[in-house]
């Protein structure tokens, strides 16, 4: 089950911030809410809200700093922003909040239903992103494990001597260690024997040379 969606609602207007805020919460969200720009980064860094709804004009510093202020702040877990106006409305207004990094823009006023499914939409966004980020970070986690394994495994370097007749190879000190012997020593190799399809066949040739002469060792000894 997915954990509950926190926004912190910033309203300077207490009647405004009443209504977002109980709008939200029906919705079903975990809501905090700040009437300052310090209050705001004060909730942001004490709760990590998924989402702030930013009222573009505060007391103490405008939206647009207070947004900029969150996104440039790598501690702050990078929540999405909304910049809410009933003001500052036009294109460029618009324009210079999405440019200082908020995530969206609406226009004050809006229907209840407008705005539940504007936060809705930012929410499965947030969430698509965050699901994201998780498997890139389980990914990075997987290969550094692997490089740390490869850095780890056994390798053979140099020359090696070995015997051009039965194969054995000369270890360091001096003794001399059948092939597989030597490569369990010094890598991580497991063998597993077998016959490959040349040797297999020369096997049976052998057995079926060794068959036939016992056969006419028999009948030879049956005539004597």
């Amino acid at each position: 089950m997915a954990e509950k969606f926190k926004i912190l609602v910033t309203d300077d207007d207490p009647d405004i911030l009443e209504i977002n805020s109980t709008i939200l919460r029906n919705a079903g969200y975990e809501v905090y809410e700040a009437a300052t720009g310090v209050e705001c980064l004060d909730m942001v860094r004490r709760h990590h809200p998924d989402l702030v709804l930013l009222d573009v004009i505060l007391p103490d510093m405008t939206g647009l700093e207070i947004c900029k202020k969150i996104k440039e702040d790598p501690e702050l877990k990078g929540p999405f922003i909304i910049l809410f106006s009933g003001i500052q409305v036009s294109s460029d207004n618009q324009a210079e909040g999405l440019g200082v990094g908020a995530d969206g823009y609406l226009i004050k006023p809006l229907s209840r239903n407008e705005f539940v499914a504007r936060i809705q939409a930012m929410e499965r966004i947030k969430r698509a992103e965050d699901r994201l980020f998780q498997t890139q970070r389980e990914q990075a986690m997987i290969i550094e494990e692997l490089r740390k394994a490869v850095d780890e495994i056994k390798t053979l370097r140099g020359l090696i001597p070995i015997c051009a007749w039965c194969k054995r190879i000369r270890d360091d000190e001096g003794y001399w260690d059948q092939l597989e012997v030597y490569l369990s020593k010094h890598s991580e190799a497991v063998f597993s024997h077998g016959l490959c399809p040349e040797c297999s066949n020369a096997e049976r040739e052998k057995i079926k040379a060794q068959s036939v002469k016992l056969k006419a060792t028999g009948r030879k000894k049956r005539k004597t």
